[in-house]
Order: structure tokens, then C-alpha cells, then sequence
């Protein structure tokens, strides 16, 4: 009898388990399924706290819906009657003391139509008309695993850039823009500048893909996403789950893995899903040029901090659901989503809850991330008293420090993470890494991910 093992109970260790038990379950195998959890509970970094008539995502608060919709999870885990979306509303940017809208026709903060860049207030005129040689420079001397910085700014200039476009994607993938490569981010701006020689056109004409569902282009459940944890837990009937048994060692024994748990207990497995951070693969696996590789990979940190107040949720500007911070000198945050306005569900009193982020990327993060949680709230109402003029004493809050934790994917990141199957391809076949410190952060990814590497796994079976 063969035996698979999973190490890491996130998202993406889920979705793999139970692609194999859908497996073992169609063809009635006896293959032997373990899926193994450091802490006390599954999920990883989603995790749903409910507290004072608030619920708050202590990880991520969100599933993209166009992803989401070419997948198959939701029906099969039984929760399309559970789904909620993001309620409508328009995303800020705080600049020199005020909040500027960031036009709705844009992706990503990048003009989709020409009145989008024309009606921006956060370029000049001259930004703007920098921005048009996207439109006439025909000429693309990058690959997809150049710079995503470096491209958008060889075609839109550099105030576009800088004001409107990097803020929300240094927001969605913790990084500099000069530090990511286009593959790792968005590979679309270059497929487009290649198929219609601009950027603007290629969205204009794909406008329907990224605005599918208008203004729903999130979705959650209505007790949060710790919803789709447990729909995953609840169908993994024939998996032996181990929660706190944290990995110690992995050792090739022959055909076989010998893994130690922290508790000295042990379990031979003939597969074994890395479905962890590269830090904990990297201190279970002892071969010196696969550690080496491990160290290649890049991470970043993040604070999140709920705060909720007894004050009614319309105080906040009537069509937004947030903001990002242009500069690091006026706010301490990098950006601010205005939760109960976005989720209408997170606030059952329709009282007013904010969620502030803060990273790594902030030259003040090195002073931010030793304060304790109640300096970290004071410095979270200081930020909503600047960017919202809101000054109330907080009902509830939820601090949570992802001490790098966050994966950033550098510009060689595609290359170190070929080089490091090939290397598990040889000295550790039929070890697998998995989940997002390798192959994308997103939920969707994630899942997908997983059910690819369980795939895999099966096709050997």
C-alpha cells in the first residue's frame, strides 16, 4: 500500500488531499492519505475571527470571482449558496493630504480607454500625454521575465507609473515594481502590447474579461472564508488529518521518505506534497544544494490591523471602499480598506470597520513591527484620523503580524524555481513543493496548484 503525505494544511495542502481522496474514492485504492498541520487548526493564513458584531479575515479577506468561476470548488464543495461578493464602490488613493479616486475604467490602476487616462486627477497633463506613447511605441525589447517596473515605464512613462499603477501593484504583490517580473505579476500587459501594440488597447478590447461581473470581482461566504476551510476538512472523510505534528526531517530511506515529527514520531510515506513556506521546507530537507536554492526565494512582512468602531459605517465617503498610501511620509500605512463598507456582512450593526495594512516595503516598517498590539492600534487610529478625520475609541480590533511570511517574487524567481524541481527530480523524486511561496499567492492559485501537484501524483500512482 502505497502512502501519500501532505505537510501544510493551508489552502493549497487542502485542495491537493482532496483531489487524491476524489481519486482513491473513484477507483477504490488503497493508497494510504495523511495530511499533516504544525498548529491546531487547517487553513493556513486564512483564518475568520469573530468578535463585538464584526467578522474580520486575519489573513486574506477575499477570492478573485473571474478566477474563481472557471473552477470547479465552489459546486463540488457545496458552497455557491454561501458565496457573497464585494459590494460596489471605487478604490482611493491618499495623496498630499486627500483622497483621489482612481479612475473605475482602469485594471490594476492601468488606463483601460483613453478618457480613463484623460480623467485621472492623480496625473498631470504632462504625465498623461507621456503616457500616450504606449499607443505609437511598437518596439518591446523585453521578455516576460523582465521587470514589470521597467516595462510599464518604458511605455507610459514614469508618473503614471509612480502615482497611479505601482501603489495598487506594489499593494497586490508586496514588492517594488523593479523587483518583479511581468510573469510573476501581470503577464497580460505584455500579451497585449504584443497582440494589439498597446497596453490600453489590449484591455479596451478584453474590458468584458476583467469586468465580467461588474463591480463583484471579489467574492467571500457569508460567515467568512474560514467557510471554505471547513467545507474542505468536512470532505476529507477518508484522510488521517495530524494537526501539531510540526515536520523536523524528511530522509530518503530506499524507495521511501522517513518523516520526524516534533514529538519523535515518524511516518514513511512514498509522496510527500511540500505544501509549506520555502523557510520550513528548507530546514526539514538536509541536501546542502537544495537548501541553497530554498535561500533564493524572497519573502516579505505584513501587519494587518482591524479596528471597529460604534459609529455608524456611512461617516465614510459615499462610493468608496478604500484607499492606498501614494507616499510613505504622510501615513504610517500602506493602505486602508474600509471593510464594512466593502463586505457588507463584516458589520452586523452596520457599525464601521476599517482594516490598515502595513509592510515591509514602508522605510518605517523596522520601528513598526517591534511595537506591541496596543501601540500598533494607537498607531492605526493616528492613520484613520489623518486619511478619514474620523476620531472615535475603538469597540473592537484584531492585529495580526505575517513576519516574512509573504511571498515576493523576485526577478529570478521563475529560474530558482526550475532549478529547484529539477534538483527534487533527482535526489528527492517523488517530493513535491507546493502553494505560494513557489507558484502564486492568490486563493484561486493556490487551489489550483494543489490540485496539479495531486494530479501528478496520481498519474504515478
Amino acid at each position: 500500500m502505497k502512502t501519500v503525505l501532505v505537510i501544510g494544511a493551508g489552502v493549497n495542502g487542502l485542495s491537493a488531499m482532496y483531489e487524491l481522496q476524489k481519486w482513491k474514492t473513484e477507483n477504490s485504492s488503497d493508497v494510504k492519505l495523511v495530511l499533516a498541520e504544525s498548529s491546531d487548526q487547517l487553513g493556513g493564513k486564512i483564518r475568520t475571527v469573530e468578535e463585538d458584531g464584526f467578522i474580520m479575515e486575519a489573513g486574506a479577506d477575499s477570492i478573485v470571482t473571474r478566477k474563481a468561476m472557471d473552477m470547479s470548488f465552489l459546486e463540488e464543495l457545496g458552497l455557491k449558496e454561501e458565496v457573497i461578493h464585494n459590494a460596489a464602490g471605487r478604490s482611493y488613493i491618499f495623496s498630499k493630504g486627500e483622497l483621489k479616486g482612481i479612475p473605475a475604467d482602469a485594471v490594476f490602476g492601468i488606463p483601460a480607454s483613453i478618457e480613463s487616462l484623460a480623467n485621472t486627477p492623480l496625473v498631470s497633463a504632462e504625465g498623461k500625454v507621456e503616457a500616450l506613447k504606449d499607443l505609437y511605441t511598437a518596439h518591446n525589447p523585453f521578455t516576460k521575465n523582465d521587470s514589470i517596473g521597467a516595462f510599464l515605464e518604458f511605455y507610459f512613462g514614469k508618473e503614471l507609473v509612480e502615482k497611479q499603477i505601482a501603489p495598487v501593484l506594489s499593494g497586490v504583490y508586496s514588492g517594488k515594481l523593479s523587483d518583479l517580473t511581468i510573469a510573476s505579476t501581470l503577464p497580460s500587459v505584455y500579451d497585449f502590447k504584443e497582440e494589439y501594440g498597446s497596453i490600453i488597447k489590449g484591455y479596451a478590447a478584453n474590458k468584458e474579461k476583467y469586468q465580467s461581473s461588474g463591480d463583484r470581482k471579489f467574492l467571500s461566504f457569508k460567515r467568512g472564508l474560514n467557510t471554505l476551510i471547513h467545507a474542505y476538512e468536512r470532505k476529507l472523510e477518508d484522510v488521517e488529518i495530524l494537526k501539531n505534528r510540526k515536520v523536523t526531517s524528511l530522509t530518503r530511506t530506499g524507495e521511501q521518505y522517513e518523516v520526524v515529527f516534533n514529538k519523535n514520531e515518524k511516518l514513511n510515506a512514498d509522496y510527500v506534497v511540500l505544501s509549506i513556506p520555502h523557510q520550513a521546507a528548507k530546514e526539514i530537507i538536509g541536501d546542502n544544494h537544495i537548501q541553497q536554492q530554498l535561500a533564493k526565494l524572497n519573502n516579505s512582512s505584513l501587519i494587518s490591523v482591524y479596528v471597529g468602531f460604534n459609529v455608524p459605517d456611512d461617516i465614510l465617503p459615499a462610493d468608496g471602499t478604500g484607499f492606498i498610501a501614494a507616499n510613505n511620509a504622510e501615513l504610517s500605512c500602506n493602505a486602508c480598506t474600509w471593510t464594512s463598507r466593502k463586505w457588507i456582512h463584516t458589520s452586523e450593526a452596520r457599525n464601521l470597520l476599517v482594516r490598515l495594512f502595513y509592510k515591509s516595503s514602508n522605510p518605517s516598517f523596522a520601528k513598526v513591527k517591534e511595537m506591541s498590539e496596543k501601540e500598533l492600534l494607537a498607531l492605526a487610529l493616528v492613520d484613520i484620523e489623518k486619511s478619514l478625520h474620523i476620531k472615535a475609541e475603538p469597540i473592537s480590533s484584531e492585529v495580526t503580524k505575517w513576519t516574512e511570511q509573504m511571498p515576493t517574487y523576485m526577478i529570478d524567481h521563475p529560474q530558482t524555481i526550475a532549478q529547484l524541481e529539477e534538483l527534487l527530480a533527482v535526489t528527492y523524486p517523488g517530493v513535491y513543493i507546493a502553494g505560494s511561496s513557489y507558484y502564486g499567492s492568490g486563493i484561486p492559485d493556490c487551489i489550483e496548484n494543489g490540485e496539479n501537484v495531486a494530479r501528478d501524483i496520481i498519474r504515478k500512482l
